[in-house]
C-alpha cells in the first residue's frame, strides 16, 4: 500500500502490563475509533487485529492484539505506526482535512513566493503545528491556525502560511 493510499491512525508507544498489551496513542478524534477500521497495517505490511480495547489517558487506548500474549512480544511492537486503507475513511468535510493530505504542499506566503513545502503536522499537546521544509537552511514550524495557515488549496497542492514573525504585524 502506498504513502498515499493509507492513512496513519495511531502509533504504539509502550508495552502495557506483562500479558501483551500495549498503549496506541490515537490520532482518530475519538481514541477508541481505532478499533473500529478492521485490521490495522504497519509500514511493513504485518496487520494487527484487536481482541481488546479500553480507553487510556491522554489520546490513547491499551490494546490486546490477537497473537501477542506477553510483554516481550508487546515491547518489540513499540515504535510502530499503524495504517488503514485510505478508502476505509469516510471523505472529510468542507474545511477539514487529513493531515496526510497536507504533508507535501508547497508552502506559499500571501503573495504566492515560495516557502517549502509542508514535512510534517504535529500535536505536541498544546495545538497543532505545521513543519515546513524550505528550500534551504532549517526547517520551521508555524501554528496550524486560521492566523497563521489561512487558505489551503489540496487541488492546487498549495498551504499559504504567514509565519510568526510576519503574523504579528497583521
Amino acid at each position: 500500500m502506498s504513502e498515499s493510499e493509507r492513512v496513519r491512525v495511531g502509533r504504539i508507544t509502550a508495552a502495557h502490563g506483562v500479558r501483551g498489551e500495549v498503549k496506541i496513542r490515537c490520532f482518530t478524534e475519538v481514541p477508541e475509533d481505532v478499533g473500529g477500521y478492521g485490521p490495522l497495517q504497519d509500514a511493513d505490511g504485518h496487520s494487527f487485529t484487536f481482541s481488546a480495547l479500553r480507553p487510556a489517558k491522554g489520546p490513547a487506548v491499551i490494546a490486546r492484539i490477537e497473537g501477542v500474549h506477553d510483554r516481550n512480544t508487546a515491547e518489540a511492537l513499540v515504535g510502530r505506526d499503524l495504517f488503514i486503507p485510505r478508502d476505509r475513511l469516510p471523505p472529510p468535510e468542507e474545511d477539514e482535512w487529513y493531515y496526510s493530505d497536507l504533508i507535501g504542499l508547497v508552502a506559499v506566503n500571501p503573495d504566492g513566493d515560495r516557502l517549502g513545502h509542508v514535512i510534517a503536522v504535529h500535536d505536541f499537546g498544546a495545538g497543532d503545528l505545521i513543519e515546513i521544509a524550505p528550500p534551504s537552511g532549517k526547517p520551521f514550524m508555524v501554528p496550524f491556525t486560521e492566523q497563521c495557515v489561512p487558505d489551503i488549496k489540496l487541488a492546487d497542492g498549495t498551504i499559504t502560511v504567514i509565519p510568526l514573525r510576519d503574523a504579528d504585524e497583521l
